[in-house]
């Protein structure tokens, strides 16, 4: 382990277990979804977006929560509003505020099986996530799996599953987005953005908090 991996996990840490969607839109809006099963604020969901022009917007349940992403992460605006997400087989369905979206999830790929197999105890450790990273750039130009947040923070992701999205239907302030269409430009919410090909990943996150 390095010396500054060392260092970071020395600080709390924080684990959040769930999954996240990216996609964009034909309108230029991209949307990524975090819908959270545990974490230390317990269940919630999230949702940031980035507009054609640029604009970053967080949607957060609670003012805890919005606080917390907002000083990991860099937005233009905040707003604490009411997130919903309703899971039926393959569909979610996701209502935020302003945003109504759904999508299909589709079939794995070779990439998603190979994740499934990643046990959850490795995705946990900071040191898997520093191994995962060189390979995850190569593969996958604009995703990375550990880096610096705000607030003196550190962040690694680790991903155990993996499925595209398929027949997405999305509304913002009652505007249709359009169809679905590649993360491009790579979202700048934070140190890296995600997977360019509208996808959902299941993923353990680690959150190293930083001097207060």
């Amino acid at each position: 382990m390095s010396r500054f991996l060392r260092w970071a996990t020395r600080r709390p840490l924080l684990r959040f277990e769930g999954w996240i969607a990216g996609l964009g839109t034909c309108s230029g809006m991209r949307v990524v979804l975090g819908h959270w099963q545990q974490s230390p604020f317990g269940p919630f969901s999230d949702v940031m977006l980035e507009r054609a022009e640029g604009e970053r917007l967080l949607l957060a349940p609670t003012r805890q929560t919005a606080d917390f992403i907002s000083k990991t992460y860099v937005f233009d605006t905040v707003r604490v509003v009411s997130v919903r997400v309703r899971i039926a087989d393959s569909t979610w369905t996701v209502t935020a505020g302003p945003l109504e979206l759904s999508f299909v999830a589709g079939r794995r790929g070779p990439l998603g099986l190979l994740l499934r197999a990643v046990p959850g105890t490795l995705a946990r450790r900071p040191a898997w996530s520093a191994l995962t990273d060189w390979p995850a750039r190569l593969l996958l130009p604009g995703v990375r799996t550990r880096g610096s947040a705000g607030a003196g923070r550190r962040e690694w992701y680790g991903a155990r599953d993996l499925r595209p999205i398929r027949a997405v239907s999305a509304f913002f302030e009652g505007a249709d987005l359009g169809a679905t269409a590649p993360v491009e430009p790579p979202v700048r919410f934070g140190f890296g953005s995600v997977r360019r090909k509208p996808s959902l990943i299941r993923v353990t996150t680690t959150v190293a908090l930083g001097p207060e």
